[in-house]
């Protein structure tokens, strides 16, 4: 049984070289995906693997960290799609076998800090 930190990397893997069937493979059949964000949610492999083919775009992902501890994992990565980067961290459940069970993605969107710190921080 793999770790859960390369669980998710081979995950990540999988989901890069669109090996859709490796991908799935690491998935349970009840698997659960969230967006809190769009607050919208796909129940079951099959659906989340349709999600995934059909994302549009030409999109790619590279992975930035990687940190897990029993069977819940996060990761942090950097997603291109149509040659704009964008971040994402997503939180990660496995159950007893070390298949995924549950996914949390959160896709942050970057705005301005108010105004009054800049004594305090560097910008980048």
């Amino acid at each position: 049984m793999l770790s859960a930190e390369d669980t998710v990397l081979a995950y990540w893997a999988a989901c890069e070289a669109r090996d859709w069937e490796r991908f799935g493979a690491l998935l349970t059949e009840e698997v659960v995906y969230e967006l809190p964000q769009t607050r919208e949610r796909i129940h079951g492999r099959a659906d989340y693997l349709r999600f995934n083919r059909e994302y549009p775009g030409d999109w790619h992902l590279a992975v930035v960290r990687v940190v897990g501890s029993g069977a819940a994992a996060a990761s942090w990565t950097s997603f291109t799609v149509d040659g704009e980067p964008t971040p994402a961290t997503t939180f990660f459940q496995l159950d007893e076998a070390g298949s995924i069970v549950r996914i949390t993605e959160f896709w942050p969107e970057p705005y301005e800090p108010p105004a009054g710190r800049e004594h305090l921080v560097e910008r980048y």
